[in-house]
């Protein structure tokens, strides 16, 4: 493959300085970009063509080509040899090796069209083909957990959630787990629709930043990339980065959505705790300490929801901060955006993988779901049951908990017979004192009573097999 760093010199007589040469190139960021560009440069070949620019025989000339370069990058030999030129970025490699194996053809494949445009729908082909994959990564991580909630529901496994990490009110695994679906179903929610966004509208042949004279039949490449139609506004096409933006952050919300557990699950492997056991497969060890068994998975993972956090603000700044039309910054937005994506796909794979590897401790989670005075709220809304007022309930029961916890005792039996006579009530109060009874008794729709899980888990499946049935249509 030949460049002579001067591919778009123009007007300029001597070669660019080397270093800054360097200092601008992009090609090792773009590799990941080079099979949406053959695609780019196909359907370009078919504006050409269908606008009669190019006759057929050039234009079969370019496709085989291009068809070539395809096959080389998939047996990884154009990363290597791209690596070997001048090129500034991908676009140029591709549009070199296409010059180097149709020499007289090649000099016509940039005709009407500016890195501009090629970049701004190359990078939308790419966020539709990752918005795609994180849709797939978060369903089935979803599904996952609905599997595991169902396991957990048959057992009625207990678990004391927290606010503010201290014990809040018993709850069932299996709503712990509904609860980390349901965050993903919503995360492959936002990825389908960058995805289907991403079908919308072409910028190819928009040019450098007004259109062309030259007569590009732009709906027909619009058509062979999947998109609608062709964008309205070229000056707005080449220099807009929106479905770059969204899909980096549909994947900061979904590394958030593992993020979130993942925090619970470092912290429920502990001794302390004991409520989870990541297997070894999942596992790693120290370089000192041979009793070691490190949670470094979900470690990571939160590590990288915080710097998909960082890229998505980086980028937002850098594209707020320039003018309409096409400006260099925007090399580095897509830069950030490319890292940040595949490191953060990376991660939620790898969030899916070891979440699958964790066993729970149910014996555990059960024996102390009731520590803390969990089931206190239930007492407080027995009183309200019997006409006490809300507030005047939260003092007595908050009575009852500050003597329990001076006499070092769980709320038991007598505790409401106390409340009823400072209540002035009449007949025994009747409050579930136990974690599974304070479960049981609840009655709201999405609240944690066995009933209201196994009702959401059969709701989000029929919602993810339906997603699916749509997206395989």
């Amino acid at each position: 493959m030949h460049d002579d760093g001067l591919q778009w010199g123009g007007r300029f007589a001597t070669p660019p300085d080397p270093a800054l040469l360097a200092f601008g190139s992009s090609l090792e960021e773009d590799l990941v970009l080079a099979p949406f560009d053959v695609r780019c440069s196909r359907a370009h070949v078919t504006a050409l063509e269908s606008g009669r620019i190019i006759a057929t025989a050039s234009a079969a000339a370019l496709r085989a080509a291009l068809a070539i370069v395809e096959a080389e990058i998939d047996d990884g030999t154009f990363a290597a040899s791209a690596r070997k030129t001048n090129a500034e970025d991908v676009h140029g490699a591709i549009d070199a090796r296409v010059r180097e194996l149709a020499p007289e053809a090649g000099e016509s494949l940039h005709a009407g069209r500016s890195r501009n445009d090629q970049v701004a729908t190359t990078l939308v082909l790419y966020a539709r083909d990752r918005a795609e994959r994180g849709a797939a990564l978060s369903a089935g991580i979803a599904r996952a957990a609905l599997a595991q909630a169902r396991e957990a529901l048959r057992d009625e496994i207990l678990l004391a959630a927290t606010t503010h990490w201290q014990p809040a009110q018993p709850i069932l695994l299996a709503f712990w787990l509904e609860a980390v679906a349901e965050s993903f179903a919503r995360a492959a929610a936002r990825f389908d629709r960058v995805a289907a966004d991403a079908c919308a509208a072409s910028p190819l042949g928009s040019g450098a930043c007004s259109g062309s004279t030259l007569p590009l039949d732009r709906a027909a490449a619009a058509k062979e990339l999947g998109f609608a139609a062709p964008t309205r506004n070229a000056l707005d096409a080449i220099g807009e980065r929106d479905l770059a933006l969204d899909l980096l952050h549909a994947l900061t919300r979904a590394l958030g959505a593992a993020s979130r557990p993942s925090e619970e699950i470092v912290l429920w492997c502990t001794p302390a705790f004991g409520y989870a056991r990541l297997a070894d497969a999942a596992s790693t060890g120290s370089s000192l300490m041979p009793q070691k068994r490190n949670p470094d998975p979900f470690e990571l993972v939160r590590a990288h929801a915080a710097a998909a956090n960082g890229a998505l603000a980086a980028a937002l700044g850098t594209v707020s901060g320039i003018a309409l039309s096409y400006h260099r910054d925007l090399q580095e937005t897509k830069a950030t955006v490319i890292r940040a994506v595949e490191r953060g796909l990376g991660a939620l794979d790898a969030f899916g993988r070891a979440f699958a590897y964790v066993h729970w401790n149910g014996a555990a989670m059960s024996a102390r779901a009731g520590d803390g005075y969990t089931v206190a709220t239930d007492l407080a809304d027995a009183l309200i049951l019997r006409g006490v007022t809300a507030r005047h309930a939260h003092t007595l029961v908050g009575n009852s908990v500050r003597e329990a916890e001076r006499e070092g005792r769980a709320l038991q039996p007598s505790d409401l017979a106390t409340l009823a006579k400072a209540a002035g009530l009449t007949l025994p109060l009747d409050a579930p004192l136990g974690a599974r009874a304070s479960v049981r008794a609840k009655r709201t729709v999405g609240s944690t009573s066995p009933e209201a899980v196994a009702s959401a888990i059969s709701e989000l499946e029929t919602v993810l097999e339906a997603r699916e049935r749509k997206v395989h249509a």
